[in-house]
Formats: C-alpha cells, structure tokens, sequence
C-alpha cells in the first residue's frame, strides 16, 4: 500500500517520464504523409529516409500518398492526425509557403496546425527554353521578352512563382499556360506549344542533355555540381536572382518537444547515410538541416517573400 500511495502522489510531469521511459519513441509503426504521387521527389526522400529510419530503430515507416489540391489534402490529414508523434508529415514549400496566398479557403493553417521539425533539403530549378527561342543567355531572354510575346508554362507553385520573379526582376510580362503537373508542361515545351519554363531541375535536365531544352542558368546562388557549365540566373545577367524548392518535416500541432526533438535527430541521421544523400545528390538537391525553432524562423520568411511574389504578380486566390 506505500508504494502505491507514493506513486500516486508523483507530481505529473514525473508520470509523463515514467511513461516515455516505459515507452521510448518510437515504439510502434510511423506513418509519413506525403502530398504527392508516388515517383514524386518527396515521395522518393521520404521513402528513403523511412527505410533509414527503420533501419536505426528498427520500427516499420509506412509513406502515405494523399496528392491533390497542391498538397492540400495531404496538409489537412496530417494536421488532423493525433499529435502523438507517429504521423508525420513531409512536405515542401507549396503547402507551407505558397498555398495560403493562393487558395481563398484552406482545410489547414501551415503555421497554427503545425510543430515545426527540421528542414531536409533545398532543390534548384533551371530556366529553360524551347530551342527556337532565340536568346543564348538570361540577359537577351529578357531583352526578347520585351520585343514579342512570350509563354511560360507551369504545373507547380514553385515552377509559377520563380517565373513571376522573372518577370518582376527583368521587368518584362510573359504569357502564363497553366498545367496540371510539371512533366506535362515540360512536354508541350518541348514540343513548341510554349516558349520557356523555371522548372525543377531533375524535371527538366533529361530533355536538356537530350538536346530537346535549351537552358539558360540556373536558380542557385552558385552552380551545381550537375550541371557544373550552367551559370546562375544571377550570374547570366539577373543579379540577385534566386529561389528554391525546399522539404521540411512537420508533425500535428501539440506533438510534445521531445518526441519532436527525436523526430528531428533520426531525420538527420538518415540524412546523413550514403544512400540518402545519393538520392539527394542525384535529384539537383543539397542537405538543408535545422533546429525546430530555426524552421519556424525560415518558414515564415518564406511564407512573407512567396507572397510578396504571389501579390505583386496580382496573382488572385482560387
């Protein structure tokens, strides 16, 4: 009877420790949301960083794929998730950034449904032409910009808002064809239906070394190790040009700080494996690591400069 009495009279943060040490995260399968098909970018990073992290803890890691309304649906489901630490989502700028300047009504908030967990990576996106175009470099691309009309196509907010940019930096207006998915518009520029793309680099390089694409720089502040000959967009004759495609970790709003923390420690320990760092040197990227705190700083910079972009386009909300 006295030890049951003491025990009853732990205070309750003493409970919870007794129970997270009875109970070390992660005990039982994660789930990652994803906002994407299957062959995505994002579904292949977090597919790779499950099987990292089933390897270091030896718990199962199931991907989620919810595509639809630009990561929309995905971004509702996680945040509606119980905030226990196994669901989590894997996500990138579109829902983060770029979707409450673009859609009137949300079935999520990106920063009041959301714990922060760590960034994961940066990818760049490559400015490409149809090869009838004829302008050799960024600085006669704009200056033909303003001469006739010209096309961009886009399927992604990355791929829209990075051509708005453009046009707000060159002070040129070009005509704007909607796609469903980036592939389809890389597809139609290839075969002359629009003029020019800024589209993500592993979308677009297959028809470029094919000789298919003409490009013209790409999006980094300094070149890429895949494509070593590109300048930047900055250096080929917009300085100050730059712009990303990013992938961040969130779990549901009210997750607790350790769980989060250990979250954060085993995505940055599958991030630093060979075969995740592989797969994100393959596909144009380069590791992008944060603190939880450190993410919620970068996202809400993100989340003022995409719609400053988005505003100054007069881009109207769906």
């Amino acid at each position: 009877m006295h030890l049951v009495r003491t025990f009853t009279l732990l205070p309750a943060l003493a409970l919870a420790a007794l129970s997270a040490a009875a109970n070390p995260y992660p005990s039982k399968p994660i789930t990652i949301v994803v906002g994407s098909s299957a062959g995505s970018t994002t579904d292949g990073l977090a597919r790779a960083i499950g099987q990292e992290i089933t390897v270091e803890t030896k718990i199962p890691v199931i991907v989620d794929n919810k595509p639809g309304a630009s990561g929309g649906i995905a971004a509702q489901a996680a945040a509606r998730a119980p905030a226990d630490g196994y669901t989590i989502f894997i996500t990138t700028n579109t829902t983060q950034a770029a979707n409450p300047h673009l859609f009137r009504k949300l079935g999520y908030d990106p920063v009041k449904d959301f714990a922060p967990v760590g960034a994961l990576v940066k990818g760049w996106l490559l400015l490409v032409t149809n090869p009838s175009v004829k302008a050799q470099n960024v600085t006669e691309l704009a200056a033909l910009a303003k001469k006739q009309p010209l096309t961009f196509g886009a399927g992604s907010s990355s791929a829209r808002v990075a051509s708005e940019l453009f046009q707000q930096m060159t002070h040129t207006q070009l005509t704007y064809v909607p796609y469903k998915a980036n592939p389809q518009a890389i597809i139609e520029l290839v075969g002359g239906q629009t003029d020019m793309m800024i589209v993500d680099l592993t979308t677009s390089l297959p028809q470029v070394k094919a000789g298919k694409l003409k490009v013209l720089g790409i999006s980094s502040p300094k070149r890429s190790a895949l494509v070593p000959d590109v300048p930047t967009i900055a250096e080929a004759g917009l300085p100050g040009y730059e712009i990303s495609y990013w992938n961040a970790v969130y779990a549901p709003v009210g997750t607790p700080a350790p769980v989060v923390q250990r979250i954060n420690e085993l995505m940055q320990k599958a991030l630093a494996t060979e075969n995740v760092r592989r797969f994100v040197e393959q596909n144009g990227m380069e590791p992008f690591t944060s603190t939880p705190a450190e993410l919620a700083t970068f996202q809400a910079a993100e989340y003022k400069r995409w719609g400053s972009v988005i505003k100054t386009a007069g881009i109207q909300p769906e």
